[in-house]
């Protein structure tokens, strides 16, 4: 007996129950099947497929070149624009500079000490014959009240032969404070009178020259030209000291006026001098600065002998009477002396200077000098 023919089946979706495939209702459950049916077809319709796009092997590797080497030139130009990769073995990151002050070092300025004059000690002296303080203060170029008040003696100075004084130093005279002096060539370019000119319309450094009465190498010179040639508008400074001088008669000299009398200083007036005196100074004060062909008339003269007279012209303000203008007698003898200033107008047919006075004659002044010791009287 053979098997029978095997008929479609269906499942009820409900309870499982195994059912004819044209059943329309579950004999079991009751469940409607036909909306199953439906569901089911309809969940066997395939959906509609995306276009396939098929590609040789040759083309997928040239698109994936053409990738990397896209995508490596991203890479470098970000590095390009970001500085670079770091080298290596060094960190990466932004490096801060930091600021380090360093002290600077105070220059400390040292003034230099101004030397001051040392004063020294007086000396002593022993008054010998015919000692005054007078003469000593001329001798020793110190004043007649150091004298006195360093040895506490009174206002006529009274001293005696043998008596021992102190004597000062002279007082150092310190030197005038130095004065900025400009050079020769420097001092005429500061001294010039100097204009400005500037340039008009047709003129020359030729007319501009003639207009001021300056050479015209002189405003070359001036304005640094290696020209003749001058622009409008130009500045020129124009040395008007330059100008030539202009014709005339001769301008006649002006004489200074006359000077003033000197003052005499030492000796006094009346001063003695002994034989302990082998030279007497003469001194007086200054009238001023003379000039070249100036100087000082000194005129000593013994009023005992009126045949002896010294004339002498120096330019200082102290002479020295030899000792052989002392007396030649035993006897004290008077001397008279003054000064004149004055001024050489030419010279004599020896060639010696004549001079005539310049200024006023001082007063006079007379003084003691014995020349000869005493002859001693003889004992009866």
């Amino acid at each position: 007996m053979s098997d029978p023919t095997p008929q479609s089946t269906k499942v009820c979706p409900t309870c499982g129950t195994r059912l004819a495939e044209n059943a329309a209702r579950c004999l079991v459950c009751g469940t409607e099947l036909t909306a199953v049916v439906e569901v089911k077809k309809a969940t066997n319709i395939e959906a509609a497929r995306m276009p396939e796009i098929t590609l040789s092997l040759p083309l997928a590797l040239g698109l994936l070149t053409i990738f990397l080497l896209a995508g490596a030139t991203i890479v470098f130009v970000a590095m390009q624009l970001t500085g670079g990769p770091a080298a290596d073995g060094e960190a990466t990151g932004t490096i801060t500079p930091t600021l380090t002050v360093t002290p600077t070092a105070t220059e400390i300025f040292t003034t230099t000490p101004v030397p001051t004059s040392t004063t020294q000690p007086p000396f002593e002296y022993t008054i010998g014959q015919g000692d005054t303080c007078l003469g000593l203060a001329a001798t020793f170029n110190v004043s007649y009240q150091s004298i006195i008040l360093l040895n506490n003696l009174s206002a006529n100075c009274i001293l005696s032969v043998g008596q021992r004084i102190l004597i000062p130093y002279p007082t150092p005279t310190p030197p005038p404070a130095a004065t900025s002096t400009l050079e020769a060539s420097q001092a005429t370019l500061e001294a010039c009178e100097r204009v400005i000119y500037r340039v008009q319309g047709n003129d020359t450094l030729s007319s501009i020259a003639a207009n001021y009465a300056v050479p015209q190498d002189a405003i070359k010179a001036y304005n640094s030209l290696s020209t003749d040639t001058v622009f409008l508008d130009m500045n020129l400074i124009i040395p008007l000291c330059e100008r030539a001088a202009t014709p005339g008669p001769t301008p006649t000299p002006t004489v200074p006026p006359p000077y003033p009398a000197a003052n005499l200083l030492l000796p006094a007036d009346g001063a003695s001098f002994t034989l302990a005196n082998d030279s007497i100074s003469l001194q007086w004060a200054s009238i001023g600065t003379l000039r070249e062909n100036e100087a000082y008339q000194i005129i000593v003269e013994d009023v005992t002998d009126g045949s002896r007279r010294i004339v002498q012209y120096v330019t200082d303000t102290r002479f020295i009477v030899p000792s052989s203008f002392r007396p030649r007698d035993n006897a004290p003898h008077v001397f008279r002396w003054w000064i004149t200033t004055v001024r050489q107008s030419g010279t004599d047919e020896q060639g010696q200077p004549i001079w005539v006075p310049a200024g006023a004659q001082s007063a006079q002044r007379v003084f003691s000098w014995q020349g000869v010791a005493p002859e001693s009287t003889p004992q009866p």
